[in-house]
Formats: C-alpha cells, sequence, structure tokens
C-alpha cells in the first residue's frame, strides 16, 4: 500500500531526521520527500510518500508522538482518502 504523508512541524535540526527514523523503524519504504518553510518562518511542511504491507495507523500513531510535529494528514494513494489527521 502507498501512503501521502503530510506534515507540519516546527523548524528544528534534526525533525527531518527522527521522521525518518521512525519510518524506518516502522518498516516503511520512502518514495520521495519534498520540503518547504511554512509562511512564518518557525516551522516546514513536509509531503512523503511511503509504501508498505503495513496498515498506516501502525507509522502515523508513531509520528504523530514526535514534539516537533504540528499536524499531520495520511492520504492513502490508492483510495485516495484521508486516512488519518492529526
Amino acid at each position: 500500500m502507498s501512503f501521502q504523508l503530510h506534515m507540519q512541524c516546527h523548524k528544528q535540526p534534526d525533525v527531518v531526521e527522527r521522521i525518518l527514523r521512525v519510518i524506518r523503524h516502522r518498516g516503511f519504504t520512502l518514495n520521495s520527500m519534498s520540503m518547504a518553510p511554512s509562511n512564518c518562518g518557525e516551522k516546514i511542511e513536509l509531503s512523503m510518500s511511503v509504501t508498505s504491507l503495513r496498515p498506516a495507523h501502525l507509522l502515523t500513531t508513531q509520528v504523530e508522538k514526535l514534539h516537533d510535529v504540528v499536524a499531520l494528514r495520511c492520504v492513502d494513494t490508492a483510495s485516495n482518502h484521508a486516512a488519518i489527521s492529526y
């Protein structure tokens, strides 16, 4: 299954590294990633495409626990429906 993750995070030097570590530890494969600063300049917007045979909630529940993640939306690209919002 393929999922698109859209996140807003506090702008910290290690936030992307921690998110990537969670993706790897949960058994998901990163296919693509884009990052841009938000309009206020204090946050970053991340979009990631990931795949796995595992359900999305196994990843999103762990990403939500990261203290620098402000908002998270997961879209199942097969059905194009928002699976989880945080």
